[in-house]
């Protein structure tokens, strides 16, 4: 009987000091808006030789702390994207900016005090352009075509084929939380899966996937304890 009191007893505070455990975290939500500066280039078979192209980013912020170091975080946002071409030995440019409206679902996994935190976001992420824009400088036809006869031209005058676009994100960021609010650094790589352009056998550019590294503070207002 001793035994058998005993090992109730045991459960019982065992279970007491799970629950007591469980009580001290309290699920969060906070919301607010981003804001940030792209730098993206497109994988291209055959090659394209680019460099990064400058853009902005913004948008809304979702996230919901359920469970202590783990939550979810939705985004809304808009984005731009592309390419730059530079050609060599004449003074001759070309870009164009890809507007996208996109949506990342991430897992958000976080660690530090009450009051400062780390935390790394990574999930998929899809997106739909909206429009685009190129942009030229200099003088087409001073370009040397023997020095650029492995750098395809096609793409200048291609329409964007898929509008539709996916991939994966993720990247490391800080927290700063304060009474008025909660302030965020985020840095960030996507890689696209999807392509510009249709990639059947037939087609230019068997490849045409966007690749963009972001910087972005964000302002977030929690609703939770």
């Amino acid at each position: 009987m001793n035994k058998t009191i005993a090992i109730i007893l045991l459960c019982l505070v065992s279970t007491l000091g799970a629950v007591a455990q469980e009580k001290k975290f309290n699920p969060r939500f906070v919301v607010g808006a981003s804001f940030g500066t792209t730098f993206s280039g497109t994988s291209f078979i055959p090659k394209v030789k680019n460099s990064l192209l400058l853009g902005y980013t913004g948008g809304l912020v979702g996230r919901y702390d359920s469970e202590k170091n783990v939550g979810v975080q939705v985004e809304l946002n808009y984005a731009q994207q592309g390419w730059q071409e530079e050609f060599f030995g004449a003074e001759y440019a070309y870009s164009r900016v890809i507007n996208y409206i996109e949506l990342p679902v991430l897992t958000h996994i976080y660690f530090g005090s009450e009051k400062f935190k780390a935390f790394f976001n990574i999930g998929p992420k899809i997106g739909y352009a909206i429009s685009d824009k190129t942009t030229t400088s200099g003088n087409f036809d001073n370009i040397d075509q023997e020095n650029e006869e492995n750098h395809p031209l096609v793409q200048h005058g291609m329409p964007i084929q898929n509008n539709f676009d996916w991939g994966i994100c993720g990247g490391p960021g800080i927290e700063l939380r304060t009474k008025i609010g909660y302030f965020v650094l985020e840095g960030r790589y996507y890689y696209g899966l999807g392509n510009i352009f249709k990639s059947k056998k037939v087609d230019p550019f068997p490849q045409s996937s966007p690749n963009v590294i972001s910087v972005k503070l964000a302002y977030l207002v929690s609703f939770g304890k």
